[in-house]
């Protein structure tokens, strides 16, 4: 069977105003981009400004390298494909069966509100197609709305990174909110494990993963969501 999945990646590089970068957490992508491709998906990667998205450097850095973001540093072909991302207000749910969302703190700036992405979730969730994110990329599931008029994670169960991790990486007062809150605020039913342990939660079509280390068993679980049974 072909999958067509779209990964949205953030463009958002300022690190709130530290003067320090941001931007999406090689680890949240590659493992998971990796973990489809192996399934035989076709990716297609946007981002809200089209073009290279930028790169947290603190997920380069050597004590958060993994299998997969060795990969990722020699894949030239990949190299080029995230040169040239799709801008996110020219793709359509009809041509995907899944959207996937990788982390890092990015989204909190930019996919939290941006209008093309809150469309696009809308649209996969009025489809019933799986909409999967991980670490603070659940945030863009934020402001996006049912049908009904009500907050889509509303009595959802989810989870996305904790209050004690973002306090252990020293950017509670940096970032512009604080993602387990606001989760719980919109209505979500959120739950988590100890900090970066890896935690998946589904629920119906919508699929969170709390920290770095859960992103992989979300593209799995998405893999599985997606196989006729």
């Amino acid at each position: 069977m072909s999958m067509k999945i779209l990964m949205v990646l953030t463009s958002h590089s300022e690190l709130g105003n530290t003067g320090e970068k941001t931007g999406y957490w090689i680890e949240e992508f590659a493992a998971p981009y990796y973990a489809l491709q192996a399934a035989g998906a076709e990716i297609t990667i946007a981002s809200p400004l089209g073009g290279r998205p930028p790169i947290d450097p603190k997920s380069d850095m050597s004590t958060t390298q993994t299998s997969a973001t060795i990969r990722f540093k020699s894949d030239s072909v990949l190299e080029d494909i995230l040169d040239h991302t799709v801008k996110l207000s020219e793709v359509s749910k009809d041509d995907f069966d899944a959207v996937f969302y990788p982390g890092g703190h990015g989204p909190l700036w930019d996919l939290t509100n941006d209008s093309s992405s809150i469309k696009l979730i809308e649209a996969f969730w009025k489809s019933n197609k799986p909409i999967a994110t991980v670490c603070h990329a659940p945030s863009v599931l934020l402001n996006a709305k049912s049908e009904n008029g009500e907050y889509l994670i509303k009595g959802k169960k989810v989870t996305g990174f904790t209050n004690s991790e973002e306090e252990a990486v020293q950017l509670t007062k940096v970032v512009p909110f604080l993602l387990e809150d606001e989760l719980q605020k919109k209505g979500g039913i959120y739950s988590k494990k100890d900090d970066w342990a890896s935690y998946v939660v589904k629920d119906g079509i919508l699929i969170t993963g709390q920290n770095p280390a859960s992103s992989e068993a979300v593209a799995l679980e998405l893999l599985d969501m997606l196989t006729p049974k």
